[in-house]
């Protein structure tokens, strides 16, 4: 059954520098990974059409086996929509044997201007059966977290 997941955050720096975190590989290498996770990105090209492939590697996969291997999960990702400033959209697949993995995801990733700082908010539509909902929520808020101490100097 399709599911929408929601994450929000408000960082302490301007909303280009958490802008420029959103699109640059190096910088999404370091923080988009949740807690207990390394990322590379294989193939990167932040463009409407464009695409990435990253590979994302458990520290310990002994309580959460990959969905590609035995200690990583491969995300296969097209750009659909990039707004300067604004919005990232993309189509998310995992590559993964296993059929409550399978379909896309489509992720947005927006930034507002607030007084704070910027405000952070993420829509995943249809995601897939086999992330449970608790997973993905603690998934998302370790990245936003991540994020914000990336992008917080």
């Amino acid at each position: 059954m399709p599911r929408t997941d929601t994450a929000s955050r408000v960082i302490t720096a301007p909303l280009d520098r958490v802008w420029d975190a959103l699109v640059d590989p190096a910088a999404l290498a370091v923080w988009l990974p949740p807690a207990g996770m390394t990322g590379r990105f294989e193939r990167f090209d932040a463009r409407p059409g464009g695409s990435y492939r990253l590979v994302l590697t458990y520290a310990d996969a002994s309580g959460a086996p990959g969905k590609a291997t035995a200690d990583s999960d491969i995300v296969e990702a097209r750009f659909v929509d990039i707004v300067p400033g604004v919005r990232v959209v993309q189509a998310v697949d995992f590559v993964s044997d296993d059929p409550a993995n399978a379909g896309t995801m489509t992720m947005t990733w927006q930034v507002t201007a607030v007084a704070a700082g910027t405000r952070v908010d993420i829509v995943a539509t249809d995601v897939p059966d086999g992330i449970t909902a608790e997973d993905h929520a603690e998934g998302l808020a370790s990245s936003l977290a991540n994020l914000a101490a990336h992008t917080e100097r």
